[in-house]
């Protein structure tokens, strides 16, 4: 029972990050704007410290804007008529959106304006550098793009059912990040065989389809091959 009302948890609170993702045109931009920086960081020689940073940045902004959506819905709920404090909330909200955004803005230009020159040299030798750094990000971004595509074909819940199978992109992300990097045919043999599991158990509970489970794997694959195809 605890466990249960642990995953209804986490579903719920996924629920929220897709309703603000479903209607509101920020969130987009926001979302959008996360999974670019994080994609274009790869070809920078970003730090952990500035990775840290760049992490912290993008939730900072996504947080604000859900808080500003809870309390818009919050004031919505009270009252319909035009009030004074329910405008300077909303607006204040909104603000503290804006300052989230503008600290973004600064934080990207710190970090990324002085590494422009060195690109062409990072393309060349990322991968066998930093193959870890590459491959957190990879599994992020197919996590980001996951939740955009359930947020908006639906069905399901977060973490159960839906368009695409989020559980089988993120195994077979995992998987061709470790081929392209171990480049050993039985350790890549033995991640097949735990991605087929995940895939193979998400149909036989019934939580997704076949094709629901295929289109996962064909993302999860797509995604962190052509990441790691553009960083060579």
């Amino acid at each position: 029972m605890k466990v249960r009302k642990l995953l209804d948890s986490f579903n719920f609170a996924i629920d929220g990050i897709l309703y603000t993702l479903k209607t509101q045109r920020n969130m987009r931009i926001h979302f959008t704007s996360a999974i670019l920086v994080l994609f274009f960081s790869l070809f920078f020689n970003i730090s952990k410290l500035e990775m840290l940073i760049l992490f912290f940045t993008i939730s900072l902004v996504i947080i604000a804007e859900m808080i500003n959506t809870s309390i818009e819905a919050t004031i919505d709920l009270i009252t319909n008529q035009y009030h004074e404090l329910a405008k300077i909330a909303k607006n204040v909200a909104a603000g503290a959106v804006f300052i989230a955004a503008l600290n973004a803005v600064i934080v990207a230009y710190i970090i990324f304006f002085n590494k422009l020159d060195q690109v062409t040299e990072i393309v060349l030798h990322k991968v066998r550098h930093v193959p870890m750094h590459i491959t957190f990000i990879s599994f992020i971004i197919v996590a980001l793009i996951v939740i955009c595509l359930k947020a908006f074909l639906g069905g399901g819940t977060p973490f159960r059912g839906g368009m695409p199978s989020g559980h089988t992109a993120l195994a077979f992300s995992i998987l061709t990040s470790v081929a392209w990097i171990s480049e050993n045919t039985f350790i890549i043999t033995l991640c097949f065989l735990m991605a087929f599991l995940v895939a193979e158990s998400r149909i036989e509970t019934k939580i997704h389809s076949l094709f629901q489970v295929i289109v996962g794997a064909i993302l999860g694959v797509f995604i962190t091959l052509m990441i790691f195809q553009m960083i060579q």
